[in-house]
């Protein structure tokens, strides 16, 4: 019988249990935090009806979805959670309270070009805020602090959340002429760290933009010193256009309201070049970036949007959220050693069985697992050597050895496996629960 590689897709990632587990606390650290917040979980589904998830697809996106025929049915994995969550939104519209916070974490699929550190198959970690009809601009001042905490409850403390807002951006285009390539231009601004100013100044000349204009987007976007010099410089550029006023008055009043949920100076700044390519963004938006980690690009970012579902319904629902691409991230710190797979197993005790009658063992895992200890039983007929080898090499905790000796006297020892140190515990009290490890 020939055999067939075992191989996985490029860009899938796989992981080894020790890898996965720091993954898995990752992912758990990111959703407590959620939750903190009061956003309720979502769950949709991984395949959609094409004729649904594409609604609103188009262009590059587009080409990437994974579209297959079922029967005589069309559908496409989802490719992001914010379409699904708009379909959500739109058919349980009667049913949810208003705004309705939600989080989700999931993973979505993209047939892009599989390269190093980016996947056809990854995790997001999303959290919105939808209203209806409207939506308050304080909610897009709660965000960074979701951010923050989440960022914190990671591990790090050096970060900086940049914030800015579209409309100041839109305001300006408005000023010199170019409202018509407004979407074009921010795409290329949301690049300028990773093509440079030269690059950026080359491809919005591109467009057929004459030099004065030109220098002045750039010389906006360059606007340098703290978010409160910013702000001031910001004024005093006294740009006669309606947007950019209400884009400089929802960016003031973000700032002062960061400050109230508490977020340090160090960790949050107005940053005029944060634009987002996106285009359904049209006020506030957000990048973070981890400082000491700059390559690994921005690891959690969103912004504010007027009209979640407007394919799907013709209810106004504005909304404001973030998404953090968990398996990029976890890739990416891995490999610059950043974070560190420190638990080869989540057991907290191994039981060694070393007698045939597993009565008495099993009573034991049960009493523990019932006080929510993570009990496992070595059930392979091995040398007590091997078992306990196995114990030390997934760096279990805690080991109890139950042979014919301590079932006859009643008392088994407990092994702390980093110290070596025993101690005794009597059978019986195990069994009702009555649990000490040290």
């Amino acid at each position: 019988m020939s055999k067939t590689e075992p191989r996985t897709l490029a860009g899938f990632m796989e992981l080894l249990p020790e890898d996965q587990i720091l993954f898995e606390q990752m992912k758990n650290k990111i959703e407590k935090t959620y939750q903190k917040f009061g956003f309720l979980p979502l769950d949709t589904p991984i395949i959609e009806s094409a004729e649904v998830l594409l609604a609103k697809a188009g262009g590059e996106t587009e080409k990437q979805i994974y579209r297959f025929e079922k029967g005589d049915t069309d559908l496409a994995l989802r490719f992001d959670l914010t379409v699904p969550l708009a379909k959500y939104v739109a058919k349980n519209y009667g049913n949810l309270s208003f705004p309705f916070r939600r989080y989700q974490i999931g993973k979505v699929y993209r047939g892009e070009k599989a390269q190093k550190g980016r996947f056809r198959e990854f995790y997001q970690c999303d959290i919105d805020i939808i209203g209806d009809g409207e939506l308050s601009p304080m909610n897009d001042a709660e965000i960074p602090s979701v951010i923050y905490s989440v960022i914190k409850e990671l591990g790090f403390d050096d970060f900086t959340i940049r914030i800015n807002n579209r409309r100041l951006l839109n305001g300006l285009f408005e000023s010199v002429n170019q409202k018509e390539n407004s979407v074009e231009i921010l795409r290329i601004i949301d690049k300028i760290d990773k093509i440079g100013k030269e690059e950026v100044i080359k491809e919005i000349a591109e467009l057929g933009i004459e030099k004065d204009q030109i220098d002045k987007i750039m010389s906006f976007i360059e606007i340098t010193g703290t978010s409160d010099e910013k702000l001031a410089k910001l004024q005093a550029l006294a740009i006669d256009n309606s947007t950019f006023s209400q884009g400089l008055e929802e960016l003031s009043s973000l700032v002062r309201y960061v400050r109230a949920f508490g977020i340090p100076e160090q960790n949050f700044a107005v940053d005029l070049t944060i634009a987002r390519g996106l285009d359904y963004y049209t006020g506030t938006v957000y990048e973070t970036f981890l400082n000491e980690y700059r390559e690994v690009g921005s690891v959690c970012s969103g912004g504010r949007y007027e009209n979640l579902a407007e394919y799907y319904t013709d209810k106004k629902l504005p909304g404001v959220g973030i998404s953090l691409g968990l398996t990029r991230l976890f890739y990416k710190l891995n490999e610059l050693n950043a974070i560190k797979a420190e638990k080869k197993s989540i057991s907290d005790v191994l039981i060694i069985p070393m007698v045939d009658d597993l009565e008495v063992p099993i009573k034991i895992a049960t009493a523990f697992r019932e006080k929510g200890i993570n009990t496992e039983i070595y059930l392979n007929d091995k040398k007590l050597k091997a078992k306990m080898k196995y114990a030390d090499k997934l760096q279990i905790p805690y080991v109890i050895v139950i042979g014919e000796d301590e079932i006859q006297s009643g008392i088994v020892k407990v092994k702390n496996m980093i110290t070596g140190e025993e101690t005794e515990r009597v059978i019986e009290a195990l069994e009702a629960g009555q649990i000490r490890l040290d």
